[in-house]
């Protein structure tokens, strides 16, 4: 039910989703990171190590992960012309990103019996996008990711009039593998 107000102010729960959309690049936490993988692995016999076939590389590089919250996904409850509920989904990480152009090889080897694929630098970057992600987790991005979706929100429904504004976060039930 909009009061006569609302309905002059267009908020109702679909306008105020189109403006809130508008600023999901804004609610984005970036993490900005330079890291090294190091590689290491021989040709195995009856899961000993053969000798003389072992296989390296070190590669520095420079990278970032985009950590927020589903945009589309939010839900909006508008009670009356100053009360409205949002509840937005958990925030998760967006996307994992090693900067090709900063990769810098280092202390490669050069084994005939063994040699380096372009496999093994493809595995060993796909493994640390995977530990960034975690690590990144562990430091608190999905809190911030959280804590910036709320204060965008907020400056949004404000700037539109609303004064009792109620932020939650829908609940995830746990799955049962």
């Amino acid at each position: 039910n909009l009061t006569k107000q609302q309905k002059q102010q267009g908020y109702d729960s679909s306008s105020i989703m189109s403006r809130i959309s508008y600023i999901q690049e804004l609610a984005l936490v970036r993490y900005n990171y330079t890291g090294v993988i190091a590689f290491k692995d021989h040709k195995k016999f009856l899961n000993l190590n053969i000798p003389l076939t072992d296989k390296y590389f070190l590669i520095k590089y420079n990278g970032h992960i985009k950590a927020g919250v589903d945009f589309s996904r939010i839900k909006i409850d508008v009670q009356d012309e100053t009360s409205v509920h949002v509840s937005i989904p958990k925030p998760r990480i967006l996307d994992t990103v090693i900067d090709e152009n900063t990769i810098q090889v280092f202390n490669e080897s050069e084994n005939a019996f063994n040699p380096l694929k372009i496999s093994d630098y493809n595995d060993a970057i796909a493994r640390e996008k995977t530990v960034m992600a975690q690590d990144a987790v562990k430091q608190g991005v999905y809190t911030q990711a959280t804590d910036q979706a709320k204060l965008a929100i907020t400056a949004l429904l404000e700037q539109m009039g609303f004064t009792d504004i109620r932020i939650t976060e829908e609940l995830t039930v746990p799955s049962i593998h």
